[in-house]
């Protein structure tokens, strides 16, 4: 459920599971995207905000993941393929840190809209480019392991009880309700699954992710990287460092000295892609000092996370047991 950014989750091949394709749920009428509201976008697809009110009855609303009326006729089989797959999955799930299925159905134009538990208007994404445009600086220690805690419990229940691997953990896939209230992981399009070894053993499998999160055994997969259930923490890692820094990991754009300079805008000329490219799967900088003794659990976890060999990294049960014993609020 990505709201924006350079770099967006690709296309991931078809790959047929046991359980077969899920099936559409009978009599659901998906509106017509312009009259929904704009929730976010991602690869292919958009989502909106369904306000259902059957009979006149309020219900709660829905988060509808729709193919983009703009893509061609390849772009769109492999679209539908992949929400198909996604449907699936999150049908077979039900956690309170995981949006929940509602419905598969197809809208009157012949595509197939998943239809999801509202989970909040905002991203995690979007409530740090809020920060960031306001000037506002790092968010609490105390909201940081308050996100780490409810994504890990997200995580350990995938990774134990399903034996999935989300494999695209970052901000855009953090959806946050209210004040942080509610804190849920969304878009498994992508997971893949794991053996009793909590690896990724099946050949065909392949890590697709988001390249500024991924660890180094996925970006070396081809090479013979082993990808186990510690590749979500590595990115569960970064993603706490983007709440520390305001930042996507690895795009360092040069500072401007000029201060009467109020163009912000992106000039991709200026995007050292040899220093980002070189710099994906390691552990990228944090100002410790700027930052201050009051985030020193949070830039532990960050470092524990973010090691570059696996076997290093904690589990995600690790993590949900550290941050309960030491009172991080439920």
């Amino acid at each position: 459920m990505a709201s924006g950014g350079a770099f967006k989750t690709p296309s991931k091949p078809s790959t047929p599971r046991p359980s077969g394709q899920s099936n559409p749920s009978p009599s659901i009428t998906i509106p017509a995207s312009p009259f929904m509201q704009k929730l976010g976008y991602g690869t292919g697809v958009s989502v909106y905000l369904m306000k259902r009110s059957p009979k006149g009855m309020p219900c709660s609303p829905w988060a509808v993941k729709k193919i983009n009326p703009g893509c061609d006729s390849n772009q769109r089989n492999t679209y539908q393929k992949r929400l198909n797959e996604e449907a699936s999955i999150l049908k077979n799930l039900q956690h309170p840190n995981i949006i929940g299925y509602r419905a598969f159905t197809e809208a009157k134009d012949g595509t197939m809209c998943l239809a999801m538990e509202y989970g909040g208007e905002k991203s995690l994404n979007d409530l740090i480019e809020e920060r960031k445009e306001n000037g506002l600086g790092p968010f609490p220690p105390e909201t940081i392991l308050r996100v780490a805690l409810h994504v890990a419990r997200g995580l350990k229940y995938l990774h134990n009880e399903k034996k999935l691997l989300h494999g695209d953990i970052k901000s855009p896939n953090v959806v946050i309700k209210g004040d942080f209230e509610s804190i849920k992981i969304c878009d498994v399009g992508v997971s893949l699954p794991l053996d009793e070894n909590m690896t990724v053993s099946d050949p065909k499998a392949v890590y697709i992710g988001t390249e500024a999160w991924t660890p180094k055994e996925a970006l070396e997969q081809a090479g013979g990287g082993v990808i186990t259930d510690r590749a979500d923490i590595f990115a569960l890692g970064l993603t706490l460092w983007e709440m520390m820094t305001l930042s996507m990991p690895h795009v360092n754009l040069p500072e401007d000295d000029d201060s009467d300079n109020t163009d912000a805008s992106f000039d991709e000329a200026d995007f050292d892609y040899d220093a980002f490219y070189e710099a994906l799967g390691t552990r990228p900088a944090l100002n410790v000092e700027e930052l201050g003794p009051t985030y020193q659990a949070a830039i532990e976890l960050f470092a524990l996370c973010s090691m570059e060999e696996a076997s290093k990294r904690p589990s995600a049960t690790h993590i949900v047991e550290a941050l309960e014993a030491n009172g991080i609020v439920q």
